[in-house]
């Protein structure tokens, strides 16, 4: 026992030792024009003391690449980095520092955006890109809705809660649920959609809108039931589910997505078809994937009146052939055998960037400008074609951790949204 604690008191001690990099631009904002100048002030501390030795550091242009590289002495801890970037787009700088005796790098990250309002897409649409998904979309306008709810008692009287199962196209099935006040009509409308992984839906997610005065709606990113325990979405992750973003990867009619966009569509089409939606305002929400998915939405449904996207995945699937990192899923890259070619080409059908051309709602955009899942570069290249937009950049942070200045945001653009 005296030896398990030994270790255990040894190993907090390891931990607490990890040095630590904080990073941070000349400017709060980390937004430059083109051809400025960015200073980085490198902080390395070893516990609570600065750290001695060099630090390396690498620049890279739109998360990708190396512009620059080099090795700098730490004084007092500190150390400065200067880049700069001609044209629009971000740099990422990547700091390592390894103390005497580890065995590994600790890497820190900074970033800064040079007219990011002007970031283009990297390529432009397939030129069929219009004509696929309408077809599409008239393919699954011919299946039957096939509604069904199932009401439940979530032990408050003043909600009404129903799951929700409807029909997809090619036999799959969509799986959600709703709650709204109970008995009250003229109701704003509220599509919350997915992070990326296999998991159940929480009550909670629709329950606490509904309080709020909202019909909220929550779909499930598979053919999936939303509340089974947690050992059937840990088994679905890890067989049929597994690598599910590139299933189909290279075929536009097999992709995972396609199933996945187009149950949006149709949550959508619901909403906007009830007799207690107010006809004024239909917002559609999700983060990462689900930022994937609010894109899409709003690119393709005609009712959505705006749209909520946190640090959005799927943006530019084509920025490697523009010199930056696309992001998530890459799938272009995660081949698993799969000819290139191919994949690239499918990739294009299903790229946020295509769909945010034909946004004519409002959106809320957040940014993580270290993300190196969603890469901000792409993101800029994405939303940059929303007319009538809010970027809440957050120059410290990346895909997770503290988004608290786009929840501050949030809260008052769902507000002002429902007040249509």
């Amino acid at each position: 026992m005296i030896a398990r604690i030994l270790a255990l008191v040894l190993c907090l001690a390891t931990t607490a030792a990890e040095p630590k990099i904080q990073i941070a631009a000349d400017l709060e904002s980390a937004t430059y024009a083109a051809g400025k100048e960015v200073t980085w002030t490198v902080q390395v501390k070893d516990g609570e003391q600065p750290a001695a030795g060099k630090i390396s550091y690498f620049v890279r242009p739109g998360g990708a690449g190396e512009q620059a590289k080099g090795e700098l002495d730490l004084s007092e801890g500190k150390a400065q980095v200067k880049a700069t970037r001609a044209t629009p787009g971000t740099l990422l700088l990547e700091v390592h520092y390894k103390p005497a005796g580890a065995t590994k790098d600790t890497v820190g990250l900074g970033g800064a955006a040079f007219d990011p309002e002007k970031i283009q897409p990297s390529s432009p649409p397939p030129d069929d890109f219009d004509q696929f998904w309408k077809e599409r979309i008239e393919e699954l306008k011919a299946v039957p809705v096939n509604a069904q709810l199932t009401p439940v008692d979530v032990g408050d009287a003043k909600i009404e809660y129903f799951k929700i199962t409807m029909d997809n196209i090619r036999g799959g099935k969509i799986h959600g649920q709703i709650a709204r006040p109970a008995g009250k009509k003229d109701l704003p409308a509220l599509l919350q959609v997915q992070y990326a992984g296999v998991y159940p839906l929480q009550r909670d997610w629709v329950v606490n809108y509904a309080k709020q005065g909202w019909l909220s709606m929550n779909i499930i990113a598979h053919d999936l039931p939303i509340d089974e325990k947690p050992e059937f979405y840990k088994e679905k992750s890890e067989k049929e589910l597994k690598d599910y973003p590139i299933q189909g990867s290279d075929d536009k009619e097999k992709s995972y997505f396609l199933k996945m966009f187009l149950s949006c569509y149709r949550a959508a089409d619901y909403l906007s078809k009830r007799e207690d939606w107010n006809k004024r305002s239909l917002v559609v929400h999700g983060g990462s994937q689900g930022g994937y998915q609010s894109i899409v939405t709003a690119g393709i449904h005609p009712a959505v009146t705006a749209f909520a996207a946190n640090v959005p995945a799927g943006c530019d699937h084509t920025g490697k052939q523009a010199g930056r990192a696309p992001g998530w899923p890459n799938w272009a890259a995660r081949l698993m055998g799969k000819d290139p070619d191919k994949t690239l080409k499918a990739s294009r059908y299903f790229d946020a960037m295509n769909f945010a051309a034909s946004i004519e709602c409002p959106g809320l955009i957040g940014i993580g400008l270290i993300d190196t899942t969603c890469p901000p570069e792409g993101i800029y290249a994405t939303i940059n074609q929303v007319k009538v937009k809010k970027v809440v950049l957050m120059p410290q942070y990346g895909h997770s951790g503290d988004h608290k200045a786009y929840y501050a945001a949030y809260g008052p653009f769902l507000e002002e949204q429902k007040k249509k």
